[in-house]
């Protein structure tokens, strides 16, 4: 959808234990607020926590977002921006789901997750030479469109392959750092902790996934784009879209 004014574009999510009977009584009432100030994309609401794709003008978009952190379950969201000509979505969805990402293990990051990682951090880990093994928690037709130097390609089909995958991994694994990274970052939040759990206990996660990256650091140690899942397909390192629905027909 065309606008004469730039799009800002947000992604977010928290892991927070929430009461089913309140994601019910929220979820019509906040899609219907979305359209009614002309904001798309996508809120995935679960009683295990929220995650948000949103985009309009910056106006519109920091309305909804402040809405959202009038709860006080939310109230210290914060969200990674990217900007656009065009609203990289189609219309406004609201959907309640079992998991915010599902992965089939009964992991809670609200309680515990791997610890974190920085974008600035990770960068000297790899200027460094230090000696780090990355794993690609994403799916194999998002890692087309690139990833880290040398990272560690699981041919994860679908999320919940991830813990099978892991099992399949070399043992001596479990004595090095390892550093896990998606798109955002909430994929990692389950990944990472599930890692910890089956023994690999020096895993780290990548704090706000590959475009928290580009957004610190840019491309260095990366190679290509990352997929986002709207119509802009990927963004390059400098979060702007390398190719959309649009030019691909």
């Amino acid at each position: 959808m065309q606008s004469e004014t730039p799009i800002l574009n947000i992604s977010t999510y928290k892991f927070v234990s929430l009461d089913p009977e309140w994601i019910r009584s929220i979820r019509f009432d906040l899609r219907a607020r979305c359209r009614a100030e002309g904001v798309y994309g996508t809120i995935i609401l679960s009683t295990e926590g929220i995650n948000v794709f949103l985009a309009a003008t910056e106006e519109k978009v920091n309305t909804i977002f402040n809405l959202i952190r009038q709860w006080p379950q939310f109230s210290d969201m914060t969200y990674k921006p990217s900007w656009s000509a065009t609203i990289p979505f189609k219309r406004m969805k609201v959907k309640i789901k079992s998991e915010l990402v599902p992965m089939g293990h009964n992991i809670d990051p609200s309680q515990w997750t791997a610890p974190r990682v920085s974008a600035h951090e990770l960068k000297q880990w790899l200027d460094d030479g230090k000696d780090i093994v990355l794993i690609d928690t994403r799916n194999t037709y998002e890692v087309e469109f690139g990833s880290f130097d040398k990272a560690e390609l699981l041919d994860i089909k679908k999320f919940r392959d991830f813990p099978h995958l892991v099992a399949g991994l070399n043992p001596t694994l479990k004595n090095k750092t390892i550093v896990t990274f998606c798109t955002g970052g909430i994929r990692c939040e389950k990944a990472g902790a599930f890692m910890v759990q089956q023994g690999f206990e020096h895993t780290y996660q990548l704090d706000g996934g590959i475009l928290k990256y580009f957004e610190e650091v840019g491309e260095e140690h990366y190679r290509g784009g990352c997929f986002v899942f709207d119509d802009r397909i990927a963004l390059d390192p400098a979060l702007h879209a390398e190719c959309s629905e649009l030019e691909s027909i």
